[in-house]
């Protein structure tokens, strides 16, 4: 291998001249000579002839991070020419590539594929933040033990507003202000962006394994920051009176919220799901409700029935409305504005167990009502929308009050007495002994006595004649009479 400067000669002086750059010569795995332009700097024209040398070394096999990390830094051209010459393949390219560049072309990916624009963001931006964090260049940095640390190290930071003095003037200043490590929710979703960015680029073709394969999530019980409850049936109704009546608030009348809030306890619709709907979202011949699969989170179009009272109301409100204009104009903050309704409402937004009614809680009450209507599991995983009905009977399902005790009160009384003592009772021998019964059917066949008969025998000398003492009982030996009142 030999690094030099060659030599021409001009076509118009005819005097010989060195190249400004450098040429490494070489001989390829497949002993072909090649010269490959480098730069005009001795030291980086060496250093390519280094790292080619370990690259003719290397063919077929994975490239070690310090030759990826090199390729990321030549010039594409350069990199193009060895791909030209077979000395690499295209996921080693890839392998080479700058994550940034690769998150560019994830995030086409995603959009591609029918995402909206906020879920697309969302899932880049937590990517891009576990790169940063973790301060990976290229593919070969990605290590599943310092993703796992550097996720549970991140912080939520909120800005602060706060009001100084300055030179007699109050000014706002703003500064960042730390809550704390994540919840484990919010781990189980930087973790599951990063390993779906990483599956990405195998079934692209850009890796041949993800490193992050076998990272798996927490236990979200172990840390719940935020639960949710369902509203009472009777708290519903009094927050649909209450918000009819309050002002415009977050650019919608108090009928509109209300409208909304209904809509959204009756077919358990997302924020945005509902933000989806136009007035050509509805069908009321059928009473159905249509939400297109690019806003759904399944991906999947989502056809819900509607109560049929709730429909003719739905059909006044956007009868003066275009069929390609949005049903409802339904804020960002959403939970900020039924926080607002809840309080004039009177109903508390954080409960004594310490879980929140947000606007996410309706969808929560749509489950319970379902379950305490006594619907099938199964309609209400339907109308859920959910893929595992576990996640529709133990998270979107809660207890109203008062169940509970519903549901004891149904169980049999156990102080009545038992069948076999009521038996017992209607024929008169609840205080005779099984064995004193037993003793005198076997006497009574033995001595052929006439337990047919009303005739009383009573024996005094005779010592194997059978007598029943028990208190308030009629002595004899027939047992059909056993009553006081029947003695003759």
């Amino acid at each position: 291998m030999k690094v030099y400067k060659q030599i021409y000669k001009d076509k118009k002086t005819g005097k010989k001249k060195q190249c400004k750059r450098f040429v490494v010569d070489f001989f390829d795995n497949n002993h072909h000579r090649r010269r490959l332009l480098a730069f005009s700097n001795k030291r980086e024209s060496d250093r390519v002839a280094e790292k080619i040398e370990l690259l003719v070394s290397c063919r077929g096999r994975l490239l070690d991070p310090d030759l990826s990390k090199w390729l990321t830094q030549i010039p594409s051209k350069m990199c193009k020419q060895l791909v030209d010459w077979d000395m690499l393949d295209a996921r080693q390219v890839a392998a080479g590539k700058a994550l940034t560049e690769h998150l560019e072309d994830f995030k086409h990916s995603l959009s591609a594929k029918g995402n909206t624009e906020k879920h697309v963001h969302i899932i880049t931006s937590r990517v891009n933040r576990v790169i940063k964090k973790c301060k990976f260049v290229i593919w070969a940095d990605i290590s599943a033990s310092r993703v796992q640390q550097k996720i549970s190290c991140l912080r939520n930071y909120v800005e602060v507003v706060e009001m100084k003095e300055v030179n007699g003037k109050k000014v706002k200043t703003k500064k960042k202000k730390d809550l704390g490590k994540i919840s484990a929710q919010t781990y189980n979703h930087y973790l599951q962006a990063i390993k779906q960015f990483c599956k990405w680029m195998v079934q692209d073709r850009r890796a041949t394994e993800s490193p992050l394969k076998y990272l798996q999530s927490i236990n979200v019980k172990a840390d719940r920051r935020h639960d949710r409850r369902s509203l009472e049936p009777d708290e519903i109704r009094l927050l649909l009176e209450t918000t009819q009546d309050q002002p415009k608030r977050f650019g919608m009348t108090g009928y509109e919220r209300a409208l909304l809030y209904r809509l959204t306890v009756e077919t358990g619709l997302r924020r945005e799901e509902l933000e989806s709907l136009k007035k050509s979202s509805f069908n009321f011949d059928t009473c159905t409700v249509t939400v297109e699969p690019g806003y759904t989170k399944n991906k999947k179009i989502a056809i819900l029935p509607l109560r049929k009272d709730t429909a003719a109301e739905l059909q006044v409100f956007l009868s003066s409305k275009m069929p390609t204009t949005k049903a409802f104009k339904v804020p960002v903050k959403t939970a900020d504005m039924l926080k607002e309704d809840l309080a004039a409402a009177s109903i508390p937004y954080v409960d004594d167990a310490g879980r929140f009614a947000d606007f996410h809680s309706l969808r929560h009450s749509t489950g319970s009502l379902l379950a305490a209507a006594g619907v099938h599991p199964k309609v209400i995983q339907a109308i859920m929308r959910h893929s595992d009905i576990n996640l529709t009977m133990s998270r979107y399902t809660h207890l109203f009050r008062g169940q509970e005790s519903e549901a004891v009160a149904k169980l049999p009384d156990l102080s009545l007495p038992s069948k076999k003592k009521q038996r017992v009772v209607a024929t008169g021998t609840d205080n005779v002994l099984p064995s004193d019964l037993t003793y005198t059917r076997q006497t009574c066949v033995q001595k052929q006595l006439p337990a047919n008969t009303g005739e009383h025998q009573n024996r005094d000398n005779d010592s194997e004649t059978v007598f029943l003492t028990t208190p308030e009982r009629t002595r004899t030996s027939d047992l059909r009479f056993r009553k006081k009142t029947l003695r003759a």
